[in-house]
């Protein structure tokens, strides 16, 4: 496995530092060689290499020495430490400073040969790792959560006060309205984001199951045990564990939930000790939790200790406004994914989508969206809707009862965009997904 980065030797016997550089120029690497640790500095700053190889025993700048100013340069980087077997307890200690292996002297070619490849294997993995961490951010990123309604714009303002905080955040709302989206966009957007987020819905387990799966067990704690297993709690330690329909939770385990966010330590089933953890606890449900709690059905002290932080998810019925906006959205998504060009939505099919309910929230918009561009040729018209969407749209209202047209709607929704943002028109055209000469032709047509 070669790679376009250098491999870097760090020997001062020139003897050695021949052997290692042939061996490694043989099997297709391209190599640079330092005699000190000074020199290999030097070029670790200007070639940035795939794979250190460094003797430990150097000059003035030892290779311990130079694994520490190498990792403080890059804490990925790869370092093989090559030592002579007396000195195994120096090599040992190196593995403790994070040097990725070591080899004795006298050394096989072909060890040296695969310690490198898998180095490399490593680095390309933790490269990897990093861009999808970066690609989650990104994704995750609540400005990328579409919607601008006020309703929206409140909560994105409360999750970029909320996400810097260790607290514990209770998320609700309606089935669809994207809960567990609003908890990634908590997570990638704290401290925690290059940590694990892990996800588990409490209602798609029996009781004893979703005990073993967020707190694990030991060997022999039951029939079947045969091996250690870690829990979800431990297994999202620096990261955030998001329980979703915690509601459905049985109240015995509510009990040991409870006494582990309070303690913040668990016990795992069969064991003795407890572990402790560290990791962001984001609950969702979909149910009315003080009614719960009147039922007896939640308890009241872990709901309490769940809504430190408290976000109630409007359903897509109160936020109409948004509504074209994930329409253009699911028509391009999945225009995409079929490989063809992206359709338009009829002024007669959008008014079927803007009027009614779904009940399903945005998970059932998209898929009306899916079946209608599948079905349509060019235009997305009402026909290559749900039938249900067609007949039962009911007709959007304001406060006063006055029945509002698609037309009307995008006008106040404009106007209102443009007052927030000061009459900032490039500003209103970017929110609104739309180009600037469009928004000015509307603006002409309604007047402003």
């Amino acid at each position: 496995m070669n790679s376009k980065s250098p491999i870097l030797i760090v020997e001062d016997e020139d003897l050695m530092r021949g052997i290692l550089a042939g061996m490694l120029s043989d099997a297709g690497f391209r190599v640079i060689e330092a005699a000190s640790g000074e020199q290999a500095l030097e070029l670790f700053a200007a070639e940035s290499p795939g794979v250190t190889i460094t003797d430990i025993a150097l000059g003035k700048l030892d290779g311990i020495e130079l694994l520490d100013r190498i990792k403080q340069m890059d804490s990925e980087a790869m370092v093989i430490m090559i030592t002579a077997f007396s000195s195994v307890e120096t090599a040992i200690a190196a593995l403790r400073k994070g040097a990725y292996d070591y080899i004795t002297k006298p050394f096989i070619n072909e060890d040296i040969l695969q310690t490198v490849r898998n180095a490399l294997r490593q680095r390309e993995l933790f490269r990897e790792n990093r861009y999808l961490r970066r690609e989650l951010k990104q994704r995750y990123n609540f400005e990328n959560i579409i919607g601008r309604s006020d309703a929206l714009t409140q909560i994105f303002r409360l999750i970029e006060k909320i996400a810097s905080t260790p607290s514990s955040v209770l998320i609700l709302g309606e089935s669809g309205t994207g809960k567990e989206l609003i908890a990634k966009a908590i997570h990638y957007n704290s401290p925690r984001a290059d940590e694990p987020f892990i996800a588990i819905n409490c209602a798609a387990l029996p009781e004893n199951l979703l005990e073993s799966e967020l707190f694990g067990y030991v060997k022999g704690a039951f029939t079947g045990a045969h091996n250690n297993k870690t829990g979800l709690f431990k297994a999202a330690d620096g990261g955030t564990l998001f329980l979703d329909e915690v509601s459905e939770m049985p109240p015995s385990l509510q009990v040991k939930l409870l006494r582990a966010l309070q303690e913040r330590e668990y016990i795992p089933l069969g064991a003795t000790k407890p572990e402790a953890f560290d990791a962001r606890i984001i609950a969702a449900t979909n149910r009315n939790l003080e009614e719960e709690i009147a039922a007896g059905r939640f308890r009241e002290d872990l709901f309490y200790r769940l809504s430190v932080f408290s976000l109630t998810l409007p359903p897509l019925r109160e936020r109409r406004e948004d509504i074209p906006l994930l329409v253009r959205y699911f028509v391009d998504k999945v225009s995409r994914s079929l490989q063809v060009p992206p359709k338009t939505v009829s002024e007669e099919a959008m008014q079927a989508l803007v009027n009614y309910e779904w009940r399903g929230n945005v998970r059932e918009l998209q898929n009306a969206i899916e079946r209608a561009v599948t079905l349509s040729d060019d235009v997305i018209e009402p026909a290559h809707l749900p039938q249900k969407v067609r007949e039962t749209a009911t007709p959007i209202r304001d406060l006063t009862g006055q029945t509002l047209t698609l037309d009307e709607l995008e006008r106040r929704y404009i106007f209102a965009t443009l007052d927030r943002t000061g009459d900032d028109k490039a500003r209103v055209a970017e929110l609104l997904g739309i180009d600037l000469s469009t928004l000015y032709r509307k603006l002409k047509r309604y007047g402003r």
